[in-house]
């Protein structure tokens, strides 16, 4: 009997913010160890489709980046990295593009399908989902793009039929030309075109580590100053900017969680207390989390 008292509790705690975020839009940046490990892997999958059957409209952008230095390992090819980007040739181009296209989406639509979703897997080529150029930087990083266009209307058409887009961040240029896409950056240029409710990046740290402990809520404001400070640091910058760049393209909040925590996107959304770090413009605690 507690034991059900426990799961009730659990669910009317839930009650609000099921309420507040039904028919919103949630994008999640799907990748680390919880595309890797298969608990965790089922357990976000089981979060995102319980997030569909309450109302709500998640789309998911999947990395896959172990699974391509897997490939380039077998195939022998060299590939380096500039700030967290993949400097991309025509011959990792076809690698991304293969095993982005043709294994990882399709293995996450059919985990979805199996197991009661209704997914559709969808790369930025297809209806020119993302529209790209080349992305300027002082080192070429070859064929990795800057979307420039996110094809609303495609998206916005499989929501209202009830489908949940999954997409693969391979974009096009206006000549058809594949470009590589950091998944964090399209998933923000994603979340923005939409004017999503939150956007969500599953990472494999527990959050944003501050002077003495994890930074539970994070105002945009401060981002400068511990980014000189040192607090925020490495691979954290990128994602926090993707953060910054969603806040400012009109996403209600965006959150950066520990993929490699069971059901993380549920804490995140459904509890009082949340997991992670929240992003947003306002200084406010995580009792500023809880709808009225």
């Amino acid at each position: 009997m507690s034991t059900a008292k426990d799961k009730a509790r659990v669910l009317a705690e839930a009650l609000p913010y099921i309420r507040r975020f039904h028919g919103k839009i949630i994008v999640v940046k799907y990748g680390g160890n919880a595309m890797i490990n298969e608990e965790l892997k089922t357990a976000v999958i089981k979060d995102l489709i319980l997030m569909q059957l309450v109302g709500m409209k998640p789309i998911i952008v999947h990395g896959g980046g172990p699974e391509i230095n897997l490939m380039l390992e077998r195939l022998a090819i060299e590939s380096s990295f500039v700030d967290g980007l993949r400097i991309t040739d025509e011959n990792v181009m076809e690698v991304v593009e293969m095993v982005l296209v043709g294994k990882v989406n399709p293995e996450i639509i059919r985990h979805i399908n199996s197991i009661g979703g209704n997914a559709v897997g969808l790369s930025g080529k297809d209806g020119r989902l993302l529209l790209c150029e080349k992305k300027q930087s002082e080192t070429d990083l070859g064929l990795v793009g800057e979307i420039k266009k996110v094809n609303t209307e495609l998206l916005y058409s499989l929501m209202e039929k009830d489908y949940m887009p999954v997409v693969a961040p391979i974009g096009v240029d206006k000549e058809g030309h594949s470009y590589n896409i950091n998944a964090d950056d399209a998933a923000s240029k994603i979340a923005s075109a939409l004017n999503a409710e939150r956007l969500i990046l599953l990472t494999n740290v527990t959050g944003i580590k501050g002077r003495k402990d994890y930074i539970t809520y994070l105002n945009v404001a401060d981002v400068p100053q511990l980014i000189e400070d040192g607090i925020i640091s490495g691979g954290m910058i990128p994602k926090v900017n993707c953060c910054i760049d969603a806040i400012e393209g009109g996403v209600g909040s965006t959150h950066i969680l520990d993929g490699r925590v069971e059901h993380s996107v549920l804490l995140e959304l459904f509890t009082n207390e949340g997991i992670g770090t929240m992003v947003g413009h306002m200084r406010q605690t995580r009792e500023g989390r809880i709808p009225s």
